[in-house]
């Protein structure tokens, strides 16, 4: 496939980013835990030893699960064969990654772009809320936040046509739009 040689380049701002993620981080764990409360009638939070590090083995496991989900989504919706994906941790950037060699259309890379946001950061808050559990409600919310970058690619990918070819960075969190020629 021939790709043009000047794309549009949408790259995301770390900086910007990680400071977008903590203030959604916040905000969002308060209101998860405010709705959790407000639904079941009561309010109690705990945080003991081994709560903590439930948490951070949970929230661990679903950030590799978001990057997973990532590549189902590029398999999924895009039919990318398993040998054009690639998954890891840039720890330059301080991120896990997940990407394909393979250009995709554009509505394909959005829907393999929130995938990760319902399934590792929606579905868990709904399983807290349905359970009355905050620390599963706070995964949820730390999940959501954690989906900023991904929003931020999808809301820039919104304003190109959905045929449009979608060229992941394999290093830097960057997409390059090849636009028809």
């Amino acid at each position: 496939m021939e790709l043009q040689s000047n794309p549009t380049v949408i790259e995301l701002d770390m900086r910007k980013m990680a400071k977008a993620n903590l203030w959604a981080t916040i905000i969002l764990t308060v209101l998860f835990i405010a709705i959790n409360s407000l639904i079941h009638q009561r309010f109690s939070l705990s945080i003991t030893f081994w709560s903590f590090i439930i948490f951070c083995i949970g929230y661990v496991l679903l950030i590799i699960l978001h990057e997973l989900f990532h590549l189902i989504g590029f398999v999924l919706f895009g039919r990318v064969k398993i040998k054009e994906l690639d998954y890891g941790l840039n720890l330059k950037l301080g991120v896990a990654y997940a990407t394909t060699t393979k250009p995709l259309k554009n509505h394909v890379m959005r829907k393999a772009l929130l995938l990760p946001f319902w399934t590792t950061g929606a579905l868990p808050s709904v399983i807290g809320f349905a359970i009355d559990s905050n620390l599963v409600v706070m995964l949820g919310a730390f999940l959501i936040a954690g989906a900023i970058g991904d929003f931020y690619m999808y809301k820039e990918l919104k304003k190109y046509p959905n045929d449009c070819l979608i060229k992941d960075d394999p290093e830097l969190p960057r997409l390059y739009v090849y636009h028809h020629n």
